[in-house]
């Protein structure tokens, strides 16, 4: 007896019409993400290509490292918005911020207006190679300030990946979490999509990213899902729609 087996999707064909992406560093020389406006260009259409709609760009803002402004980071989005539009790629986009929780992130929205995603909603990442010691201080304290965290890409942090009651801590303590595409590919590697696969099992992502930075991301849309069921990322996926923005 055969026994037949569906094949596995390609992830950008996944992606719906009018998708809103919620998580990418298109805006030019800002971070690690797109260097010139000539990488925009390239990187927005391609998007445009799968599916997306719109954009909420969110370039790094890390101490020492990337110290983008709001300042600098609105005027940057002005100057490629008008820039796309001269090539004739008019498209919904906008800037918000990805903000690694350190001490300098408590200063910032303890005395200053964050850069969100949406109303209040704003983007959070930890480093890769630990989390913060005072984590859950630092969440507390933000939503004190008003603010709901969107942590970024949960499953790439490999220090919780052996200790998965720390993924329940972090969503008791109000932390939404946002599934980075690529991952569902193993673009990150097969563990990181392991547990990207158990996250959404457990239905525990809110929304998804493209994270896109650079061609590489690009092409990997082209790769099929390793996930044995795809309607946890579908749902998570339509999720995005939350976002949509005028």
């Amino acid at each position: 007896m055969f026994t037949l087996f569906k094949s596995k999707p390609v992830l950008k064909d996944l992606i719906p019409d009018n998708h809103i992406d919620i998580h990418s560093h298109l805006l030019p020389g800002i971070d690690d993400g797109a260097r010139t406006f000539e990488d925009t260009l390239r990187l927005t259409r391609a998007l445009q290509g799968f599916g997306i709609s719109q954009f909420i760009t969110t370039p790094h803002i890390i101490q020492q490292v990337w110290e983008n402004t709001p300042e600098q980071i609105r005027s940057k989005e002005t100057t490629t918005v008008m820039e796309l539009k001269k090539q004739g790629t008019t498209v919904p986009f906008k800037a918000a911020a990805e903000y690694l929780m350190d001490d300098q992130f408590v200063r910032l929205f303890q005395s200053h207006n964050l850069l969100t995603l949406k109303d209040n909603y704003v983007l959070v990442e930890m480093s890769y190679i630990n989390a913060p010691i005072q984590l859950y201080t630092i969440l507390f304290d933000l939503q004190v300030a008003g603010y709901i965290p969107v942590l970024a890409h949960p499953e790439r942090y490999l220090f919780y990946h052996y200790n998965f009651n720390e993924y329940l801590k972090l969503k008791a303590a109000g932390c939404l979490f946002q599934l980075n595409l690529l991952s569902v590919v193993g673009y990150y590697g097969a563990e990181i999509a392991k547990i990207a696969e158990r996250l959404l099992q457990k239905g525990m992502y809110n929304y998804v990213g493209s994270d896109v930075h650079h061609d590489n991301h690009i092409a990997s849309f082209e790769q099929k899902v390793k996930l044995k069921d795809v309607a946890p990322l579908k749902e998570a996926i339509a999720n995005n729609q939350f976002f949509k923005f005028e």
